[in-house]
């Protein structure tokens, strides 16, 4: 079934992007990650997550088929800016200054927030890392453009101590940033990545969203990824995470570590899980 399974899709590798458009769905209508609102009955259980059954262009994916293209690169505008951080239980949120931008095919797209998931929701060539950003940014006219980039146990992470060391433990509890945080250092030096046309990865499941997955990783110190699963109330993460998590099945990845792209664009959004 959808959302225990990973789609393969033929992409491009490149540096350019396109506009996305978001639909919202009905903010009263309850879903989950289990039980009769878990993501086999998405499309079932509200008119607006349709998409989520018969979607063509679901987020996540594993990717794996590619094509080569010279595309142009991104053009990053990015200051320090994160501000606020907020632990809604299944992401923490890092909220951006107005201010910092990409441009690419001659439009410019604004970053909103950055947010994590533990393992990563998208794989390349069937590896999971034990760690995923997604930098989430906007267009004048709503269009979403999503920058996935990939963690590694490794050296710790420099870009990561603010909000780290502000981290609210607690689901609900926001914290505001002893210094700006900087998405700019969150990205590898390569910045080279691939490009594919995905959705959100819940409800509604609209499709359109861009997706920007950068190719080469970045590191997490072991102590820097372990603090994060556990914020998220994953207590039992493995001492090996890059080792664990590659042994996982889509099932336990979806149905346990999903966190929430529209969720945390949309935090009012009432959910069940």
């Amino acid at each position: 079934m959808k959302r225990t399974t990973f789609a393969t899709l033929t992409l491009v590798l490149g540096s350019g992007l396109i506009g996305a458009g978001l639909t919202s769905a009905d903010e009263g209508t309850h879903w989950g990650y289990s039980g009769t609102h878990g993501p086999e009955h998405w499309g079932e259980i509200d008119p607006h997550f349709t998409a989520c059954k018969t979607g063509r262009a679901q987020t996540p994916i594993d990717i794996t088929d590619r094509v080569e293209a010279d595309l142009p690169r991104i053009g990053f505008h990015y200051k320090p800016g994160g501000h606020d951080e907020v632990n809604n239980g299944h992401t923490i949120q890092v909220d951006y200054d107005a201010g910092s931008t990409i441009t690419l095919d001659g439009r410019e797209f604004t970053l909103k927030q950055f947010h994590f998931h533990t393992p990563s929701e998208n794989h390349i060539d069937g590896h999971e890392f034990p760690m995923e950003a997604h930098l989430v940014h906007a267009d004048a006219e709503g269009n979403l453009a999503v920058i996935a980039v990939m963690f590694e146990e490794g050296p710790e992470n420099l870009a990561l101590a603010t909000p780290w060391a502000a981290m609210p433990r607690a689901q609900g509890h926001t914290a505001h940033l002893a210094s700006k945080a900087s998405a700019e250092a969150l990205l590898p030096a390569d910045r080279a990545y691939y490009r594919f046309d995905g959705s959100l990865t819940t409800p509604p499941c609209s499709e359109g969203v861009t997706w920007l997955v950068m190719k080469h990783p970045v590191s997490a110190s072991h102590g820097q990824l372990v603090k994060f699963a556990r914020a998220m109330g994953h207590p039992e993460q493995p001492a090996d995470p890059a080792a664990e998590c590659a042994g996982r099945s889509g099932v336990n990845r979806f149905s346990r570590y999903r966190s929430d792209l529209d969720y945390a664009l949309n935090p009012s959004r009432t959910r069940t899980d």
